[in-house]
Parts: C-alpha cells; sequence; structure tokens
C-alpha cells in the first residue's frame, strides 16, 4: 500500500482535499465579512470608483464612523436593542426554565399531553393578520413588551433545554428535596447552575434573535424613537436612507452628499453586528457541549 509519511495515500488524499475544501470555505464565509469591515474604513471618493474585490482599504478615512457615532437614531438604536436583548432574553430564559423544567420531571401530571401540545405548536404558522389583531387587542402596540412577549418562549429551545434537564441526576433534586427545597429552590439553585452549558446555548439563540430582529419591530412600533439598531440598519442599506445621516457640520464640509454613502453604510453595518460577533466566542465552548447534548439525548 503506498504511503505518505505515516498515512496511507487513501487517507492523505481524503484529508488533503477535506482541509482545502473547508479552506475555500472559511474564505468564502470571511471575506463578506473582511469587506465590509476594510470598505468601512476606505475613502468615500475612491469607494464608489471602485469595482471587484477588495483586499485592502482604499485610502484610510474614518469620517463614516464619525457619522454614525455622531447620529442620535443610530446611538439611540443601538440602546434600544441592547435593552430588547437584555430584557427579552431575561424573560426567554425565565419562560423556558420553568416549562423545560416541568416537562422534565417525572411526577407531573399531564406531562406527556402538555408536551405534545407543545409540539404541535411548532407545525403550525400563525397567520401576521391575526397575530396582529391579538397584540392590538391586548394594548401592547406601540411598546417593546409586543415583541418580547410575542416570542417569550421558543418550543424548540425549550425542547432542548428539557432534554438536558433531563441528563442530570435525579439524586440531585431528591437530596435537595429532602433538606426542605422547593421546586423554585432545585431550578434556581442546583438545576442551572449544573446546567450552564445549555443556558449559555439558549443566551445565545434568544440574544441573536433579539438583536437581529426587525420585521416585527417594524409591525408593532411605529415610534421611530424605539426602533433598534437592526431596524434603523435596513433603512439604510434597504430603503437607502443613508443620506439622512448626512447632515450638520459633515454636510457643509463633504458638499456631495452621495461621495460618502456606501462608507456609512458598511460601517453602520459593522457597528450593528460587532456586538453579537463579540458575542461568540465568550460562550462558544458552552454552546458545542449544550447544543449537542441537547439535541442526541432523551
Amino acid at each position: 500500500m503506498m504511503r505518505v509519511g505515516k498515512k496511507p495515500l487513501a487517507e492523505w488524499m481524503f484529508d488533503t482535499a477535506n482541509t482545502t475544501f473547508l479552506i475555500i470555505l472559511c474564505v468564502v464565509m470571511l471575506y463578506p465579512l473582511y469587506y465590509v469591515l476594510v470598505a468601512s474604513v476606505s475613502d468615500g471618493n475612491r469607494m464608489m470608483a471602485h469595482t471587484g474585490l477588495l483586499f485592502g482599504p482604499l485610502g484610510f478615512s474614518t469620517a463614516a464612523y464619525r457619522m454614525v457615532f455622531n447620529n442620535p437614531m443610530v446611538i439611540r438604536g443601538f440602546f434600544n436593542s441592547v435593552y430588547l436583548v437584555i430584557v427579552g432574553t431575561s424573560v426567554n430564559l425565565l419562560l423556558t426554565s420553568f416549562a423545560a423544567y416541568v416537562l422534565s420531571r417525572k411526577k407531573v401530571y399531564w406531562k406527556k399531553l402538555l408536551m405534545i401540545m407543545a409540539v404541535v405548536t411548532m407545525m403550525f404558522e400563525r397567520g401576521l393578520v391575526p397575530f396582529y389583531l391579538t397584540v392590538r387587542s391586548l394594548g401592547l402596540l406601540d411598546t417593546y413588551w409586543s415583541v418580547i412577549l410575542s416570542f417569550a418562549i421558543s418550543t424548540y429551545n425549550m425542547i432542548i433545554m428539557r432534554t438536558y434537564f433531563m441528563s442530570i441526576p435525579d439524586s440531585l433534586e431528591e437530596s435537595a428535596k429532602m433538606d426542605g427545597a422547593n421546586d423554585f429552590t432545585v431550578l434556581f439553585r442546583i438545576i442551572l447552575p449544573v446546567a450552564k452549558p445549555v443556558v449559555a446555548t439558549m443566551v445565545l439563540f434568544y440574544g441573536v434573535g433579539r438583536w437581529n430582529g426587525y420585521f416585527y419591530v417594524m409591525i408593532f412600533i411605529r415610534d421611530r424613537i424605539m426602533f433598534p439598531i437592526s431596524l434603523i440598519l435596513r433603512e439604510i442599506l434597504i430603503a437607502n436612507s443613508a443620506e439622512t445621516m448626512m447632515g450638520g457640520e459633515f454636510a457643509g464640509a463633504m458638499g456631495d452628499h452621495e461621495r460618502i454613502a456606501d462608507t456609512i453604510k458598511f460601517a453602520t453595518t459593522v457597528v450593528a453586528t460587532m456586538p453579537i460577533l463579540l458575542l461568540y466566542p465568550l460562550l462558544q465552548k458552552y454552546f458545542v457541549k449544550g447544543a449537542m447534548i441537547g439535541s442526541v439525548k432523551g
């Protein structure tokens, strides 16, 4: 059998092809992020005239970032998104933990029926018009609670957390209850601390969804002061309203609004995506373990 070093030829060829494919895939996935980053610090005039691939900044200018950070809508939208992520994810974790804990216990009445009812909700999509009418009838329009409570729990995430809870030894709960602990004590002081991987996974799932969500915010909230950064970014990218950011000193200094419009879009994209990109490395070690355990056990 032919060998390359210590490996058989077939195994070496497979490893080489697999490594090459993964490198190409990483380049294809990372290049758009790199393009947006270097374009955001490029000179506006040169960026407008450029076509094709971009391997480095065309000149260097921070004018786009100065406009972004001097725009009150972007700053307010950023803090609105932070509020939605913190409050919304807290509600998500609390309710998902409650549901997962109840459905993971062995001595709960009607547990199978409740589980079936929860799974059924994954098979039917709600209509947009009835959804809107329900939110309006509850008096939640033009409030953040319209999107926080409307998406307070995900059945898919609840099933992942429930499966993880079922993998925790029953002896922990039994010993705690022998010492007089109630279900709230068991959940918050025993189960959740042990289940840090799946909790981190839920924070990532719910947090990313809250940060990126804009569609239902656009439907339920009309007050622009309450818009999150994702909706501001949508207006800049899709509605092509970057010119609304070019007022005051920058408009007078640059004269032609169009020459920096593209770099403003790229800079806003960087500002809107960077918090989530920074969150992934912090939760990655928990994310892999939590997702895998929640998907293959029970």
